[in-house]
């Protein structure tokens, strides 16, 4: 089956100042489009193509060659899905009430998973991406290089910030750090993250 591009799951223009119109244009309409375009194209006519998006990326995973870059285009496109429904304008400030006793019993309190999550985001050197996973009942953050993520390393995804460059570097310049906790404090979708708790736990 041929995949396709997800539609943001927000108006374009209502994440901003955290992160513009401009950057959306840039990030979903031509990355993101892009990885979509190309995992089309190298699963074109193999076994592949009839699976579907983890089960490509679980079975590409580790590999060399051209099922390398399967593996680089079917995690990006499911990182980047992941990314937009970790999203919500008006969202971060404090979460529910459930979930902040699950970031407190896990790290003191939302204050310090804030932090731990950008010290962590801008610790990960070069491209890559920042995870809040759960983990054997508790709440981890972990980090992955380039196009890897959690359905290859450990834990179960619940939300996510991008630290490639081009998801933050129109509106904040070198400045990681400062997108990361804008991200964090203005637009976590905790709706999104009890989701998948509740997913990942039953």
């Amino acid at each position: 089956m041929a995949f396709e591009l997800m539609s943001l799951p927000f108006p374009k223009d209502s994440l901003g100042p955290t992160i513009s119109a401009r950057t959306l244009d840039h990030h979903h309409g031509k990355h993101h489009a892009t990885y979509v375009t190309k995992l089309n194209e190298f699963i074109a006519g193999t076994p592949l193509e009839k699976q579907d998006l983890e089960s490509i990326i679980k079975a590409t995973a580790n590999k060399t060659g051209t099922e390398r870059k399967i593996f680089n285009n079917a995690a990006q496109v499911w990182n980047h899905d992941f990314f937009w429904n970790s999203l919500a304008p008006n969202g971060g400030s404090s979460p529910p009430e459930p979930i902040k006793k699950r970031l407190d019993a896990s790290f003191g309190s939302f204050e310090n998973f804030r932090d731990k999550f950008v010290e962590a985001a801008v610790g990960q050197f070069g491209s890559g991406w920042a995870w809040l996973v759960a983990k054997d009942g508790k709440l981890e953050i972990t980090t992955t290089h380039d196009a890897d993520n959690p359905l290859i390393t450990s834990g179960h995804a619940l939300w996510t910030c991008d630290v490639w460059e081009h998801a933050y570097y129109l509106d904040h310049q070198q400045n990681r750090a400062g997108f990361v906790k804008a991200v964090v404090e203005q637009l976590a979708n905790w709706q999104f993250v009890g989701k998948r708790l509740a997913e990942v736990e039953r």
